[in-house]
């Protein structure tokens, strides 16, 4: 099976550089044509130039693709709406979004102010949302579209310092869940990525000789699956260093206790059997929660 995106029109946040310059390289490569979108800022989101998008636009070009610059700021809605406009003018539309631009601002939570913690969800969660709510009538227009959040193993399973980043990367992972059960009719098909990369957001996080084995090009397949024509939707997977994961958000079979007066002391006995994961399972959406106890209850009164 080959991964041809010949045709379509790919919007890659963040793309000046690092992984984003890496998934526009790889897209254009493929056939798509690409908005480069970089804001030229600095890790923690201060400053902008345009320099950084125009660089991967010519190195597209360069070699015989199309793509224009954009340094529209994902946080600012009407900019956002612009660079969607101007692709649309450009090349009549829109087929895949890859949410990469971020920045850090790391503190531990005790230490970390709060405008800090409103900025680095402001450009990873509603910089995501902006661009999403820009593309999204054009998607379901044409009645195609692939959307790929950058996620984190920080949101998935916690990271020393990082509770602003932490908090926004698994808050895409909801937005994901939502935007893929209302983009379904569309064949609009939502997934998430969480890379482990050497850039320059990760730094400081791992030694030099891991950061040497952590290239940022062997994250980009995993992109390419999750924004390709047969991707699948409501996937997490997680890419590093040559390796590739899948990760979930599962509900286990847990048990049923009558309201008591000692209830909440029968549980913590048995707070075992309920993380129990043998039998677990991923929902298809979040009515399987309360399908469940809804089942197990009846089913106790019967």
């Amino acid at each position: 099976m080959t991964l041809d995106f010949t045709g379509r029109v790919a919007i890659v946040t963040g793309a000046g550089g690092g992984l984003g310059r890496e998934h526009a390289l790889a897209l254009a490569k493929r056939g798509a044509k690409v908005v480069v979108n970089d804001l030229g800022g600095a890790r923690d989101g201060s400053g902008s130039s345009v320099t950084a998008a125009e660089s991967v636009v010519q190195e597209i070009r360069a070699a015989g693709g199309e793509a224009i610059a954009s340094a529209a700021s994902v946080t600012d809605f009407s900019a956002v709406q612009d660079m969607v406009g101007a692709a649309m003018e450009q090349w009549g539309r829109v087929d895949v979004l890859i949410n990469n631009a971020g920045i850090l601002r790391d503190k531990s939570f005790a230490k970390m102010e709060l405008d800090d913690f409103r900025t680095v969800m402001e450009v990873h969660l509603m910089g995501a949302v902006h661009c999403c709510k820009a593309v999204w009538p054009v998607m379901t227009e044409q009645k195609y579209g692939r959307i790929v959040m950058t996620t984190s193993s920080s949101g998935l399973f916690g990271n020393f310092g990082q509770s602003n980043y932490g908090a926004a990367k698994m808050a895409l992972v909801g937005l994901m869940q939502t935007l893929a059960l209302e983009g379904a009719k569309y064949d609009i098909r939502v997934n998430s990525l969480a890379p482990t990369a050497a850039t320059r957001m990760t730094e400081s996080l791992f030694p030099a000789e891991f950061l040497q084995a952590l290239q940022p090009a062997d994250v980009v397949p995993a992109m390419l699956v999750l924004a390709g024509k047969d991707a699948p939707t409501r996937q997490i997977l997680c890419a590093g260093a040559g390796g590739f994961e899948a990760a979930h958000i599962s509900l286990t079979q847990g048990i049923w206790l009558p309201q008591s007066e000692d209830t909440a002391e029968q549980l913590a006995s048995r707070l075992t059997e309920v993380q129990n994961r043998d039998q677990s399972v991923v929902p298809d959406s979040g009515l399987a929660q309360g399908q469940l106890e809804l089942g197990k209850a009846f089913q106790h009164r019967k």
